[in-house]
């Protein structure tokens, strides 16, 4: 649940709607239960139905009038810690993956944070691996820039 709930905050970008991304996750996973394939990973399978249902509320607050989503500012969680150099480094960092367009952003946090294969981020985003390998190197080369540091050997080659 955890999970679901940290990737329904990556791509609302608000507590209250991660909540009921998540809620709404679970009823549907219920509601559609025969649908899953045993021996495959339910983790995917929650993962995608999350998804799903978050570009479905995508499409209909479009329709609406008046709803916009709620600065990046509210997804940092108060640090208890002592500001020190590593924090403030974790800090700079999400905010600039925070900053990457949407389709980077949640495309970095499945393989990079939630260990996602290429082939099962894109299952799960019903895009092809195609456009998550690019999407991953879009968003490198962009937080690459805004650190400016030296690009690696192999971005030097592209």
């Amino acid at each position: 649940m955890t999970r679901l709930w940290r990737y329904g905050l990556v791509l609302s970008r608000n507590r209250d709607i991660a909540e009921e991304l998540v809620q709404s996750t679970c009823v549907r996973a219920l509601e559609k239960s025969a649908q899953f394939t045993p021996g495959t990973r339910i983790d995917r399978w929650l993962f995608s139905i999350l998804h799903s249902i978050w570009v479905s509320d995508l499409r209909a607050r479009r329709v609406r009038q008046g709803q916009d989503f709620v600065d990046s500012d509210e997804l940092e969680a108060p640090d208890t810690r002592e500001s020190n150099d590593d924090s403030l480094r974790y800090r700079q960092m999400m905010q600039r993956v925070n900053a990457l367009p949407e389709a980077q952003r949640n495309t970095v946090f499945l393989v990079y944070v939630e260990g996602f294969t290429y082939q099962e981020a894109a299952e799960t985003l019903a895009v092809p691996v195609g456009t998550i390998m690019s999407r991953l190197a879009t968003a490198r080369a962009t937080l690459v820039k805004s650190f400016d540091l030296p690009p690696t050997a192999k971005e030097k080659r592209s």
